[in-house]
């Protein structure tokens, strides 16, 4: 009882001589003379280590399309430099389970939502100060239609972002949409691309500094534009159909990796605020080159006996996508779908007032230095021959009579 009554004077005491900040402020001190008042703090204004995986780095991002090519690698590197992640799903948590090691303990939340469910969107963003989207979808479904995603569902987020006060919104688009693009195969040209630019539209309508992101096709592990033709239903015993024969197209292709940094840029660098971003590769190629280098890599144990044809007059070409139609939304293999062969088609227009990777400071990978590198799961018989290579014939010796 002594110690008590001796020990409690002492807390009295430290307390009265401590300085008492109010509740509408605090001060974070980042070791300078200086302090800095921080007015209406939340988590996100508090940043704690030095900006590794341990660390907070002040970010609270909301990622929308985590579980997507693009999403699931930008949700690793987003934790990898310190950054709270709300991840929300439609799936069952189970299939983005992957993604919860790529931040701290606690760091990385996953949230059910609806894309007509504002109340469940409100949940998964009110506590953000970064929201990025990228939903989308080269398919149409009962649910969905490429009008409810690509423009509804984007002005949705952007619209429930600006209420809930989030500092920026990031909106993923592609590269070629226009309000009326110029048809390839369809006769009315490909609603992907009309939808994306009445979506960049809706956007910008609800959240005038949103940042808008145009990439070209994404190569990499997992990717939809060098899987799509590696897949063997792609082919047509050993003819490969593409528009004109792929003469008339020009892709620049862009590393999943460069797509990633650049977001990442973007989400730390507070003046892309309000931009148009084009990602596209550093080289241009006609899509038959494409197509060729990439079965030369695949069959280079053998002969390349592919041979590209012209799909205008490969009528077994149109009944087979035809049929994909159909099925595809129930059995979703090779996406051999109109629109994704009209957007494969259509070639890559940049526009030169728009800014690019390189003006966040990255230097876009050469494709020449990654596509045997991608395209190696898919060499046809790799193993086989590499080991008979290794075999070594044993000695022969004579049978003693």
């Amino acid at each position: 009882m002594t110690n008590m009554a001796t020990w409690i004077p002492k807390v009295i005491r430290t307390i009265r001589n401590q300085n008492v900040y109010s509740a509408s402020y605090t001060i974070q001190n980042n070791y300078s003379s200086e302090p800095r008042i921080i007015k209406n703090p939340t988590t996100a204004s508090l940043k704690r280590g030095t900006g590794g995986r341990s660390s907070f780095n002040g970010i609270v991002c909301t990622v929308f399309g985590c579980s997507g090519f693009i999403g699931s690698s930008l949700c690793i590197r987003l934790g990898k430099i310190g950054t709270q992640l709300i991840l929300p799903h439609r799936c069952d948590h189970y299939h983005i389970r992957e993604l919860k090691v790529g931040g701290d303990l606690g760091q990385v939340l996953y949230h059910p939502f609806d894309l007509r469910d504002e109340e469940s969107i409100i949940r998964t963003i009110k506590y953000s100060n970064v929201v990025i989207n990228l939903i989308g979808s080269n398919y149409e479904t009962r649910n969905f239609s490429f009008e409810d995603v690509h423009v509804e569902g984007a002005r949705t987020l952007a619209k429930l972002a600006k209420q809930c006060n989030v500092e920026r919104f990031i909106h993923m688009s592609c590269l070629n949409v226009e309000e009326k693009p110029t048809p390839i195969i369809l006769k009315e040209s490909s609603k992907i691309l009309k939808t994306k630019w009445k979506g960049e539209l809706a956007v910008k309508e609800e959240f005038p500094e949103a940042t808008i992101i145009r990439p070209s096709v994404i190569y990499g592990h997992k990717d939809k534009f060098i899987n799509h033709y590696m897949d063997q239903n792609r082919l047509n015993s050993n003819r490969l159909p593409l528009w004109d024969k792929g003469e008339k197209t020009e892709k620049q292709p862009v590393s999943i990796h460069d797509v990633i940094s650049g977001i990442v840029a973007i989400v730390r660098n507070s003046d892309t605020v309000g931009k148009t971003y084009q990602f596209v590769g550093p080289k241009r190629y006609k899509l038959n080159e494409l197509v060729k280098w990439m079965f030369d890599i695949k069959l280079k144990y053998f002969k390349n006996n592919i041979k590209i044809v012209d799909m205008k007059y490969d009528p077994y070409a149109w009944l087979k996508t035809s049929l994909r139609e159909y099925i595809y939304a129930v059995h979703p293999t090779t996406d051999m779908l109109w629109e994704v062969l009209e957007c494969h088609h259509i070639s890559d227009k940049i526009d030169s007032a728009l800014p690019t990777l390189e003006d966040l400071g990255i230097t876009p990978i050469d494709l020449q230095t990654r596509i045997e590198w991608e395209i190696t799961p898919y060499i046809e018989n790799k193993m086989e021959i590499e080991d008979l290579q290794r075999i070594i014939p044993p000695t022969v010796k004579s049978i003693p009579k």
